[in-house]
């Protein structure tokens, strides 16, 4: 008599996945073989450029205190916009920053756009107005600052635009007098001693 054969049950297609989850992990996860080891590159930091910096509104040169920004005045006369005040704030900061600054012109320029006369007349009362805005709310020393106009006769642009009309009309702070120290090295022949002498000067 031949026993019965018994049969197993035929797999159900929801086990698949579970049997198949595992296979597919092995598959894709790295071999390491005995004996040997696993290198594992770090993905490097991606690379944060670095803002612009910005120029300063107000800077000191050789020469100058350059302004950035533009004085801005009521149209033909010599009134300071209340928006331009925050600006010679900063102006007279650093002019009281910098005590070795003995002297400082302001300048008031103009377009040729008009009559000559008027525009030099003009230049005068608005390079004036910003010396006594700087004497009277930035506690400048009066005695550091002097004003005088220019008209359209020291224009940076061409006048034959409105662009370049506008440029030329502005202030400008330039340095007449600072004070610096010369180093002077002397040498004596006999010893072959070095001696440092210095000066404060005013130029």
């Amino acid at each position: 008599m031949i026993a019965p054969r018994h049969k197993s049950p035929p797999l159900s297609l929801h086990a698949l996945p579970a049997l198949l989850l595992p296979l597919a992990l092995a598959a894709c996860s790295p071999r390491v073989f005995e004996g040997s080891t696993a290198k594992v590159i770090e993905p490097s930091a991606p690379v944060v450029a670095e803002a612009p910096k910005e120029e300063p509104r107000v800077e000191v040169t050789d020469d100058k205190i350059v302004i950035r920004e533009k004085v801005q005045f009521d149209y033909n006369k010599a009134t300071i916009r209340s928006e331009s005040d925050d600006l010679l704030a900063e102006v007279a900061s650093v002019m009281n920053q910098n005590p070795r600054i003995k002297k400082i012109r302001v300048e008031g320029h103009a377009s040729s756009e008009g009559d000559y006369k008027h525009n030099v007349d003009l230049s005068k009362r608005r390079a004036k107005a910003v010396l006594d805005h700087l004497v009277k709310r930035g506690k400048v020393d009066k005695g550091r600052l002097e004003s005088e106009g220019y008209g359209p006769d020291r224009p940076i642009a061409d006048n034959d635009t409105e662009s370049g009309r506008e440029a030329n009309r502005r202030v400008e702070f330039t340095i007449l007098e600072q004070e610096f120290t010369e180093t002077t090295t002397t040498v004596d022949p006999e010893t072959g001693e070095a001696s440092v002498e210095t000066t404060q000067k005013v130029e």
